[in-house]
């Protein structure tokens, strides 16, 4: 089934494959197992869905004849990253439904491809160019005339694979600090803050919608996102909407998280928010849908792949979620102690600096505002 349709919703007992082996491929494990599904984790290196999945293949991502038996041994397939090799996807979309189809993949894997992407759609991004050469920098820097981010066009992520440019600025030292890689100058822009849409489609393209969680990044990683968001409820309705449209014109199936940057309310209604980036998967912002609804991301997100109904994105509780960087996870008795804290630790080892080793979430008393 090359086009990634199932003839019909897969029964419990069924088989999700899950491409990577991260933390949110161990909370989709989870959530399937809920669900009475199974689940079996495809990746080059062990990691914490592997402690918890029922089956697991440790091998390349460009092996074909491992990929064969994994896809023989799934019902559908679908990913916790979005660095998958396309020709992965590709492959395997050949042997067996892959939910999101590589075309997600495909434009979030490429920053060029996303902004050009997303401004074909009339989505408003942050001015941009392609900058491919020192020289390039130095140009596009030179004629944006403003302060800009210059990032690698591929496998940038929490904030690596960037530098902050003003103008004047070496062109050379900031081409060589991201390692001489293809890459996107975009305009640095002054914004009120940053949101997240949280979109669920099915295959039959039935959409649904979390609350907008409204997110703070420290150093380039998430420190938190907090629900319900104080922005205005016409804002985080076209939040929700820019989301919808980018699922739709993807025919993307599962969760799709699109961060934004809400630039004020002074600007007219269409120019206030900002595309910074898609991310064709579960996502971190999404995290408190765990505890604070009945369906979290994760379930919904196996429900899509799997044909099944889509759950409730209703929030019964407001909620803030904190990760848990580095050390932070060591003080887990405290917090596992602290009441009204939900505390998720994802098996870990090694609490190194910057690594996101789990996260708590905080429920409050809801205010009823959606």
């Amino acid at each position: 089934m090359p086009d990634g349709h199932l003839r019909a919703p897969l029964p419990p007992g069924s088989t999700i494959g899950i491409l990577g082996s991260g933390q949110l491929g161990r909370m989709l494990a989870t959530a399937a197992a809920r669900l009475g599904l199974k689940t079996h984790i495809y990746c080059e290196q062990s990691g914490p869905a592997f402690d918890v999945a029922t089956h697991t293949t440790l091998a390349p991502f460009a092996d074909k004849a491992a990929l064969a038996g994994f896809a023989g041994r799934v019902d559908v397939v679908t990913y916790e990253f979005e660095n998958v090799p396309l020709e992965t996807a590709g492959y395997l979309a050949g042997l067996v439904p892959v939910r999101p189809g590589a075309k997600a993949l495909e434009v979030a894997q490429d920053r060029l491809a996303e902004k050009t992407f997303l401004t074909g759609l009339g989505i408003p991004v942050a001015p941009f160019q392609a900058a491919d050469t020192a020289r390039e920098v130095e140009s596009a820097l030179a004629a944006m005339a403003a302060a800009a981010i210059l990032k690698t066009r591929r496998f940038g992520y929490d904030g690596k694979g960037q530098v902050s440019l003003v103008p004047g600025a070496d062109a050379a030292a900031a081409w060589a600090a991201i390692g001489a890689k293809p890459a996107v100058l975009e305009r640095r822009l002054a914004f009120a803050a940053e949101l997240s849409a949280l979109i669920v489609r099915a295959a039959d393209g039935t959409l649904a919608s979390y609350d907008c969680p409204t997110n703070v990044h420290r150093n380039g990683i998430l420190a938190s996102s907090k629900v319900p968001s104080a922005l205005p409820a016409a804002d985080l309705a076209r939040a929700r909407d820019i989301g919808a449209a980018i699922a739709d014109a993807l025919n993307y199936v599962g969760v799709l998280a699109v961060e934004m940057f809400y630039l004020g309310p002074e600007l007219a209604a269409t120019a206030r928010l900002v595309v910074n980036e898609i991310a064709p998967r579960v996502h971190n912002s999404g995290h408190w849908t765990i505890d604070a609804c009945a369906v979290s991301q994760f379930e919904n997100h196996v429900r899509a792949v799997a044909g099944w109904p889509l759950g409730s994105t209703e929030r019964h509780s407001a909620a803030e979620m904190t990760n848990l960087i580095g050390r932070a996870a060591l003080d887990w008795q405290r917090l596992a102690g602290t009441p009204d804290l939900c505390l998720h630790l994802y098996g870990k080892r090694e609490a190194r600096e910057g690594r996101k080793m789990g996260h708590v979430t905080r429920l409050l008393p809801t205010s009823g505002r959606r």
